[in-house]
């Protein structure tokens, strides 16, 4: 009888915990954005020029990145092998 008690204490406390952990605390911000405090032009002047590095970035990583369509093409051949048309050619 004892033990199922303890147990059932144990379970209540520790349920109780998990449901207060998840309970929002009212005037406590993790983030910083959900604050009442408007950002001030500094801030404000410094987030437009890190977006705008962060997109040329991103503009010259997709320029350098394009795909050649007609490099695959030519490469496969100029790696066929020369054969006669009549013979044909022994898969390896």
């Amino acid at each position: 009888m004892l033990r199922t008690i303890m147990h059932a204490t144990l379970i209540l406390s520790l349920t109780t915990q998990a449901i207060s952990a998840q309970i929002p605390m009212p005037g406590v911000h993790l983030n910083e954005d959900r604050g009442e405090r408007p950002r001030t032009k500094e801030q404000q002047e410094y987030d437009k020029a890190l977006d705008r590095a962060y997109q040329s970035a991103i503009k010259k990583i997709s320029e350098q990145n394009k795909p050649d369509p007609g490099a695959t093409s030519d490469a496969l051949l100029q790696q066929r092998p020369k054969t006669n048309s009549n013979k044909p050619v022994p898969l390896c």
